[in-house]
C-alpha cells in the first residue's frame, strides 16, 4: 500500500510573503491566531507581514505594515483584544481604497493574506481578491507599478480564521474568542448567584451577540438560568405569563434566586425588541420579586483568552499557512473552520450567504429554519449531535417543557428507573447536567431516577429541586469512590433487581470504562444488569477509549494555563529563568501536550513520546541559544508518569546544572488544584450534550428492549460509551472499545492529540517532523445543507 502521508519539511514557503490582520470587533484569542500565523510562515521560509489597524493598515500603508519576527510574538498568547489593532475602515468599502491597499501590498511583494475577523471583514477581503488583477492593471496603467511586477503578483490567495465572540458566522462549530467570551459571561453569573440567593433576588442578565442568540443559551445552560430569550426563537405570545409561573413556580420548589438571560437582539414573534429592563419591570409587576438588571457589555470581550481559543487560534493559524502555501490562482478564498474536532476549509462565500441566509429567515420571521440554517452553518457534517446551537436549544428547551426532546419514558412505560453512577475520583464533573437528564419537571413527571455510588446501597430518589445549585460547583456532589464492580457484584445485582432498575448512566474515567466491562460481562450471570447501559466519559486525563474529549479536560487545561500565565509574569520580572511545571494525566501526556500548547511551551515530556538524556541535552541547549534573544524564559511541562527514571526533580536538576551561568530554574507541582474550581463553560455544556443525547439513546434502548412487561438487552450495541470521534458523537459498544485500549497504562492505542506535539514544537523554533495529510480540505456546506437540514 503507497504511502500517502505528506510532511511539512515539502511544502517551501520561500520567496512567498504573507500579511497577517485583524479586523472589526475584537475577540479573545486573535493574538494567539496571529502568532501561529507569524511563527508558521517564518518556519516555512516565508516573510510575514504585521498589518496594523487592520484594513485601514493596508490603505495608508507606511509603518502599519511591518515584517515580523519570530520574538515579535512573543507574550501574546494570554493577551486578550488585538495586539495589531483593529479598525473599522471606511476606505476599504471604496475602489480609490482598495487600490491604495493593493499597491501597499504588491510594494512589499504581498500575495497572501490571513484575515481575522468577522463576515464583514471576511467579505471584504474576498471582495479584493477578485478585484486583484483589475486593480494590478490601473496601478500599470498609471505607472505606480511595473508589467512585470503586475505579472509576479497576479494572483492574490487569501485565507480568513473568525475572530468574532458572537459565534454568529456559519460554516465552523466554534469561532475565535467565543468560549472566553462564556468564561467571562459565567464569572459575572456565578458571582451575581451567591448576592442574588443571599437576598432572593432575581437578576436579568443582558448579554452581547448582535443578532445571535448563541452567548446568552449557551450561558443560559451553563448557569441553570429559569429562562432565555434570544433572536432565533423569539417566545410565542403569551411568554409573560409562562416565564412568570416558571419564576414562581421555582420559588415554591424552595429556589432563593432566579436567573433571566437576555440576547441584546432578543425580539417577540411581531419583531417587538425585549429589553432587560422591560423583562425587569414585567416580573415586578407580576410578581413582586425584587429584581436587578446587569448588562455585561464589553466585559465580554476583555479579558485573558480561554484555554480553548488558544489552542483553536494556533491550531487555526497554523492551517490557516498550510492553506496559503497549498493555494493556486483558482482556489476559492477559505475560511478554516472547525468541525467537531477536526480542522476543514469552508469556501469564504459559501459561508457568508448561510450567514446570510439566516438573518433573512429571521427578518421574515421563519424562526424555525433560522435555528435549523445556524445549526447547519454551526458543522459542515450529517450528524446533528454536532451542532451546538440547535442541540443546545433542544437541551435548554427540555428545562421548560416546551420540548420533550429527553424522554426518558412513555405512557406505557410508567414504572422505568433509570439509574445513574458516579466513578472515579473528586473531578471537573459537572453534575448540573442532571437537570436536562431527569426528565421529572413537575408537568411530566413519570419516571424514578436512583443516584448510587460504588453500585451498593446507597441508593435514594432525586427529584427536579434536588440538583438545584449544582451548576457552577465542580468535584462530584454524588461522592466518588474507585471501587470496581467485580467484587461486589452480588449485592450490586441485589440493589438493581430491588429498585427495579432498568438502565443505568454511568459518568466517570477510566474505572467507570472497566465497570461498565464487568457488568457487561456478568449479564451472563445476572439478568439484573441486562438492561441499555451508557457511560459519559469523565476525567481530567481524557484518557478513555472512544472519545476525543472528556468532560472535565477543559477546565483541568484552563487551570493549568492560568498557573502557566501567572508563572511567566513572575519570570518577566526576573530574567533568564526555566519553569518546571507537573502536570497530572497518569500516564497520559494530553494535558501535558494541549496545555503545553496553550500555554506556550519550549518542551512538553510526556510517557507516549519517549525521551532520552540527548534529547533533554538538546532542550537545555535550545533555551540556552533562547536566553541570548530578547526572550529570556523557559517553560517546560512534564507529565507526571513521563518517565520513571526522569522525574520532574532530575530534570529541574538538570537544567539547573547545564544552565549554570545562563538561566536558573525554579520548578511547581499543580498537583490536584488540576481538579478543583468551577467548571468552565467548555465542560458545562458539552456535559449537557452528551448527557441530553445518552438520555435520548436510553430512551430508545428501553422502548427496543420492551418484552413482555420487563427490560431485557444483552446485545453489545445496549452498553455504550458515548464519546466525540472526530466530526461527531458516537455511540461505540464498550467490548469493542477494548481492543483499542492499553489497559496497563490506562490510555488508548492511538490519540488524536499527539498530532498536536509537532505545532507546539514548531512554534516554540524546533525543527520536527509534521505530517499534513490530515490537514483541512476543502469542503462545501452548500452541498451539504440540503439534505442534512431535512435531516435534523
Amino acid at each position: 500500500m503507497p504511502d500517502t502521508k505528506k510532511f511539512i519539511e515539502n511544502l517551501s514557503g520561500a520567496g512567498k510573503c504573507i500579511g497577517v490582520l485583524t479586523s472589526g470587533g475584537d475577540a479573545q484569542g486573535m493574538n494567539a491566531a496571529v502568532r501561529a500565523v507569524v511563527r508558521m510562515g517564518i518556519y516555512v521560509g516565508a516573510k510575514v507581514y504585521f498589518i496594523h489597524e487592520g484594513y485601514q493598515g493596508m490603505v495608508d500603508g507606511g509603518d502599519n505594515i511591518k515584517e515580523a519576527s519570530w520574538e515579535s510574538v512573543s507574550s501574546m498568547l494570554q493577551v486578550g483584544g488585538t495586539v495589531i489593532g483593529s479598525a473599522r475602515c471606511k476606505d476599504f468599502r471604496t475602489h480609490e481604497g482598495r487600490l491604495h491597499a493593493a499597491l501597499n501590498l504588491v510594494q512589499r511583494g504581498i500575495t497572501n493574506l490571513c484575515v481575522i475577523g468577522g463576515d464583514g471583514s471576511l467579505t471584504g477581503a474576498n471582495l479584493f481578491r477578485e478585484e486583484w488583477s483589475g486593480l494590478l492593471d490601473e496601478l500599470v496603467q498609471s505607472g505606480e507599478i511595473s508589467e512585470e511586477a503586475s505579472q509576479i503578483h497576479s494572483a492574490l490567495h487569501i485565507v480568513g480564521m473568525v475572530g468574532s465572540i458572537d459565534n454568529d458566522f456559519c460554516g465552523t462549530d466554534m469561532t475565535i474568542g467565543t468560549d472566553s467570551a462564556l468564561h467571562r459571561i459565567i464569572e459575572v453569573v456565578d458571582a451575581i448567584m451567591t448576592t442574588a440567593q443571599s437576598h432572593q433576588r432575581t437578576f436579568v442578565l443582558e448579554v452581547m451577540g448582535r443578532h445571535c442568540g448563541y452567548l446568552a443559551l449557551v450561558s443560559a445552560l451553563a448557569c441553570g438560568a429559569d429562562w432565555v430569550l434570544i433572536p432565533e426563537m423569539p417566545p410565542k405570545d403569551g411568554w409573560e405569563e409562562q416565564m412568570c409561573y416558571k419564576l414562581s413556580e421555582s420559588r415554591l420548589r424552595g429556589s432563593r434566586l432566579n436567573i433571566i438571560i437576555v440576547a441584546e437582539g432578543a425580539t417577540d414573534r411581531h419583531g417587538n425588541p425585549i429589553s432587560s429592563n422591560a423583562v425587569k419591570e414585567l416580573v415586578v409587576r407580576c410578581l413582586g420579586f425584587d429584581t436587578r438588571v446587569t448588562i455585561l457589555g464589553h466585559v465580554q470581550r476583555g479579558g485573558t483568552p480561554s484555554a480553548f481559543d488558544r489552542i483553536l487560534a494556533s491550531r487555526m493559524g497554523v492551517e490557516a499557512v498550510l492553506a496559503l502555501l497549498e493555494a493556486s490562482p483558482g482556489t476559492p478564498a477559505c475560511v478554516v473552520s472547525l468541525c467537531g474536532n477536526q480542522a476543514v476549509r469552508v469556501p469564504l462565500m459559501e459561508c457568508v450567504q448561510m450567514t446570510q441566509e439566516v438573518q433573512k429567515a429571521m427578518d421574515e420571521k421563519r424562526f424555525e429554519e433560522a435555528v435549523r440554517l445556524r445549526g447547519r452553518g454551526n458543522a459542515a457534517n450529517g450528524d446533528n449531535a454536532c451542532l451546538p446551537f440547535k442541540c443546545m436549544f433542544e437541551a435548554f428547551s427540555c428545562l421548560f417543557g416546551q420540548l420533550y426532546l429527553i424522554v426518558c419514558v412513555s405512557s406505557s412505560f410508567t414504572n422505568f428507573s433509570v439509574a445513574l453512577c458516579n466513578r472515579y475520583k473528586d473531578e471537573e464533573i459537572q453534575k448540573f447536567q442532571i437537570q436536562t437528564q431527569a426528565n421529572v419537571h413537575p408537568i411530566s413527571a413519570a419516571s424514578l431516577i436512583f443516584f448510587f455510588s460504588c453500585f451498593l446501597s446507597q441508593i435514594k430518589e432525586i427529584k427536579w429541586g434536588d440538583v438545584g445549585g449544582w451548576t457552577g460547583q465542580g468535584g462530584s456532589l454524588l461522592g466518588t469512590k474507585r471501587t470496581l464492580p467485580a467484587k461486589h457484584i452480588d449485592k450490586i445485582a441485589e440493589q438493581m433487581r430491588i429498585h427495579n432498575i432498568n438502565a443505568l448512566l454511568v459518568i466517570g474515567g477510566f474505572e467507570a470504562f472497566e465497570s461498565l466491562l464487568q457488568l457487561v460481562d456478568a449479564r451472563s450471570r445476572y439478568e439484573e444488569f441486562c438492561v441499555p447501559m451508557c457511560m459519559l466519559p469523565a476525567t481530567i486525563s481524557n484518557n478513555v477509549s472512544g472519545t476525543d474529549l472528556s468532560i472535565g479536560a477543559d477546565t483541568s487545561l484552563n487551570a493549568i494555563v492560568e498557573t502557566c500565565d501567572r508563572i511567566k509574569q513572575s519570570a518577566s520580572g526576573t530574567k533568564r529563568r526555566v519553569f518546571i511545571i507537573e502536570t497530572m494525566g497518569g500516564y497520559c501526556g494530553y494535558l501535558a501536550t494541549v496545555g503545553g500548547l496553550a500555554a506556550g511551551a519550549d518542551a512538553a515530556y510526556i510517557y507516549e513520546e519517549p525521551f532520552d538524556i540527548r534529547e533533554l541535552q538538546s532542550n537545555v541547549e535550545h533555551l540556552t541559544e533562547k536566553m541570548k534573544t530578547s526572550i529570556q524564559r523557559g517553560l517546560v511541562l512534564r507529565n507526571e508518569n513521563c518517565s520513571e527514571n526522569y522525574t520532574t526533580d532530575f530534570i529541574y536538576q538538570l537544567y539547573n546544572e547545564e544552565g549554570k551561568g545562563v538561566f536558573d530554574c525554579r520548578k511547581n507541582v499543580l498537583g490536584h488544584m488540576q481538579q478543583g474550581g468551577a467548571p468552565s463553560p467548555f465542560d458545562r455544556n458539552f456535559g449537557t450534550k452528551i448527557a441530553a443525547k445518552a438520555m435520548q439513546w436510553i430512551s430508545k434502548k428501553l422502548k427496543e428492549f420492551y418484552r413482555e412487561g420487563r427490560v431485557f438487552a444483552n446485545t453489545e450495541d445496549s452498553a455504550c460509551l458515548l464519546g466525540m470521534r472526530r466530526r461527531a458523537l458516537v455511540f461505540q459498544p464498550v467490548v469493542q472499545l477494548k481492543d483499542e485500549t492499553d489497559f496497563v497504562h490506562r490510555i488508548p492505542k492511538e490519540q488524536w492529540w499527539l498530532r498536536l506535539r509537532p505545532l507546539m514544537k514548531i512554534l516554540a523554533k524546533y525543527k520536527t517532523s509534521y505530517d499534513v495529510s490530515d490537514s483541512g480540505q476543502l469542503e462545501h456546506i452548500v452541498r451539504l445543507r440540503a439534505k442534512d437540514i431535512s435531516a435534523i
